[in-house]
């Protein structure tokens, strides 16, 4: 989830949550909003990783900072230094529960994205996602600014934020009953197609919560499609000059018209099959083979003298947009060690380290 949603999430259960009869030692409702908006921002801080490296960041994005087990220091952590800011006669306590909701709305917003979370860092780097909703989603930021805003015209009732609350947690749960559908769809394809034994497995696409790329696995071998559950006919395409969201919601195609595309960990090249497998199974892909769900190659060539291997993350194709962010690979001279670059669409490979 993006921090801007997180943090407005924070200030919206705050609200929610806030006592209906204050008592005369409570916090005011601003710092409580404001607190927990900043509690809810707080795990996103690990981005001061990428200033010391791109790879350190990958490797740590969504570390201790999202883990329920460091959740506990870290609430406590931002307690304290708001009751230094407004100076609460009952110090870090009066603070503690706000902090601590902030903090846990962020890793549970992390969490039904598919990303993936180490929520018990740093004893394990196990990501886990749920999957059900986009990273960006506008329908889940809109209920919550909707919520915001009726809570700032109604001031003295807490009843639009809980209200908008419900409504999230409803939403998030409407959107597994559409991820189990995505599924059957998925199941469904893989016995027709006579796949025996094959993986099936959606991610949630964009702008639509009713868009999914579906994607059937075995042994390496993918198939996926990009589909809407309730679309009847193709979309028009959009055009050059198409809207943002119409261009990514267009490729998405009723499950009547799927189209299934086809990659591979290994490529369908006999002939370049030992060098990928080589190239994949080197150290300096190690990070990879731990971050990628659905680790596909792109292809193999020469620069600067180099062999080069690539490889991309199925996950984060994005249909209606021309770049994958998470495409990597290693390069070497012939016989040479290999060392591992980023692989970017409108420049040339840079060092990933």
């Amino acid at each position: 989830m993006d921090t801007l949603t997180h943090a407005l999430s924070g200030a919206l259960f705050a609200r929610a949550l806030a006592p209906s009869r204050p008592r005369p030692e409570d916090p005011p409702i601003w710092q409580r909003m404001t607190l927990c908006a900043v509690a809810a921002a707080f795990p996103d801080s690990d981005i001061v990783v990428s200033f010391f490296s791109p790879y350190s960041y990958l490797l740590n994005h969504r570390g201790a900072t999202h883990s329920v087990l460091m959740l506990p220091l870290w609430a406590l952590l931002l307690a304290w230094l708001a009751a230094l800011c407004f100076r609460h006669p009952q110090g870090w306590r009066a603070y503690a529960g706000t902090t601590f909701l902030g903090i846990a709305a962020h890793i549970a917003g992390d969490l039904i994205t598919t990303y993936g979370t180490m929520i018990f860092a740093p004893f394990s780097n196990e990501r886990y996602a749920w999957g059900t909703t986009f990273i960006i989603d506008l329908w889940f930021s809109g209920i919550i600014v909707a919520g915001l805003v009726a809570g700032w015209i109604w001031k003295g009732s807490r009843r639009p934020a809980l209200i908008a609350s419900l409504m999230l947690f409803a939403y998030v749960g409407l959107q597994a009953v559409w991820r189990s559908q995505a599924i059957d769809f998925g199941e469904q394809y893989a016995r027709t197609a006579a796949i025996a034994g094959a993986t099936v497995s959606v991610q949630p696409g964009a702008p639509s919560p009713l868009n999914w790329m579906v994607m059937v696995e075995k042994n390496g071998d993918y198939r996926y499609a990009f589909v809407n559950l309730k679309r009847t006919e193709i979309a028009t395409d959009p055009g050059p000059d198409g809207g943002f969201l119409e261009t990514l919601s267009a490729p998405f195609n009723p499950l009547s018209t799927a189209i299934w595309n086809r990659a591979s960990l290994t490529g369908s090249s006999v002939e370049n099959a030992p060098l990928v497998r080589e190239a994949w199974m080197s150290p300096e892909m190690e990070f990879f083979r731990w971050f990628a769900r659905y680790p596909a190659l792109i292809g193999v060539d020469s620069v600067l003298a180099q062999e080069c291997v690539w490889f991309e993350d199925l996950r984060f194709i994005r249909p209606g947009t021309p770049f994958n962010p998470f495409r990597f690979g290693v390069c070497r001279e012939p016989g040479g060690e290999w060392t591992r670059y980023r692989l970017n669409l409108d420049s040339d490979p840079v060092k990933f380290d």
